[in-house]
Formats: C-alpha cells, structure tokens, sequence
C-alpha cells in the first residue's frame, strides 16, 4: 500500500456539460502525465469509436473533450491504494468537484466503474446533489465486459450531449 496523489489537472471549460469522472490515475496514466493513459484501457478506443473520430495524442484528446463540452476529471485527490486496484483504495481525500461544477455547465455526471460511483456517492454527491450514472470500467482488468457492450453504456454520454 501506497499514498498516492492525484498529479493531474482537471481537463475542462466553462462551457463543458458532462463530468466523466474515475477513481485516481492508474500507475501507467501517472507516468505519462495523461488520464487513461494504460495503453490497454480502453476508453480512449471507446470514444473514437462512439465519436467517429481519431485520437492519436494528448493534445487531440484533450481538443476533443473540449470541443464536446467534456469536462474529465477523477473522484480521488489522494488516497492509499495498492498498484492500480480500485479495490485497495482507502483513507480518500476527494477532489474538489464542487468548484469544478461551479465553474462550468455541467448538468450530467458519469462515473468510470463502480467504485469511482461509490467514491462520488459517499464523498462528492452531497455537496453537488447531482447524481451520478454508473459506466463500466474501461480498465483491462475488467475485460468480462467487452468492447462493443462499453459503446453501447458510453453512448448515452453523447446522447447528453446531443440534447439541448
């Protein structure tokens, strides 16, 4: 078990109106300095695939977010946790999310598998009063759940984004 900090930024505009949150940046995104930066996570994919659009680096992700009105952040400020499992997470600080929120449009919350849910519900959703959606975990340790399935949850994502 480790103390990990969050090391990046928030990725977001006044105008983003969907919050895809996770839990805290895997050892492999820390390292790169980007989120879901495991080359197996499969979030990236699922958002070219969902978005008919190619994003081959950072700054094209980071475009993309923005241009969409995405705002991508995580739950977990610092935390223990042991490599990049969720499930050893514990002694959570939270993120700021609140501010965040105050700062932008954002009508609509996603979390990136269940305990980044459980994170937001216990530590952040009584200070936003927003609820959050449930998504699968892109992680490759949660390969039962297959990639056309995850295009299929991620889409309503880009449904929020569609309505006015």
């Amino acid at each position: 078990m480790q103390i990990v900090v969050h090391p990046l930024a928030p990725i977001y505009h006044k105008d983003s109106r969907v919050l895809i949150l996770g839990t805290m940046p895997s050892p492999k995104s820390r390292e790169v300095g980007f989120y879901y930066g495991n080359p197996q996570n499969r979030f990236w994919s699922v958002m070219e695939d969902l978005f008919h659009i190619k994003l081959t680096n950072q700054e094209k992700k980071v475009s993309f977010l923005l241009d969409n009105k995405i705002a991508l952040w995580d739950v977990v400020a610092s935390c223990t946790m042991k490599g990049a499992s969720d499930s050893t997470i514990s002694d959570v600080i939270p993120n700021d999310i609140e501010s965040l929120i105050k700062k932008t449009n954002i009508t609509h919350i996603f979390t990136t598998g269940k305990k980044a849910a459980a994170l937001y519900e216990k530590y952040v959703y009584p200070k936003t009063h927003i609820k959050s959606i449930c998504l699968p975990s892109t992680s490759p340790a949660n390969r039962a759940v297959k990639k056309e399935e995850l295009i299929k949850q991620y889409a309503i994502i880009k449904n929020c984004l569609e309505k006015k």
